[in-house]
């Protein structure tokens, strides 16, 4: 699908930009992955798909537990949303296609 490869993200949050690689292989209306950064790496297990619109959870350790909810969308090669972190708010993510 349309959604489908490997991107270099940043989000802006407010330790800095957090620089990640995201990858996405989608099934039909879900989709599955990792996020590997310098905070770790993540499964994605609970990914959707609605055109080209994405979602999907994240728990975290580092800095602190927590659940990290995303959604982007993917135009192109380019992919633009947000991270929400529960009571800490919400922070830009963006990123380039790179396979």
């Amino acid at each position: 699908m349309a959604v489908d490869g490997t991107y270099e993200t940043v989000v802006k949050s407010p330790m800095g930009d957090q620089k990640a690689t995201l990858t996405v292989k989608s099934d039909g209306n879900s989709w599955t992955g990792t996020q590997a950064g310098a905070m770790g790496t993540a499964e994605i297990t609970d990914g959707t798909v609605d055109g080209n619109t994405i979602k999907w959870s994240m728990n975290i350790t580092v800095p602190m537990p927590m659940t990290l909810t995303n959604e982007a969308t993917i135009d192109g090669d380019t992919i633009t949303g947000t991270v929400t972190a529960g009571a800490f708010g919400s922070f830009p993510l963006t990123g380039t296609r790179v396979g």
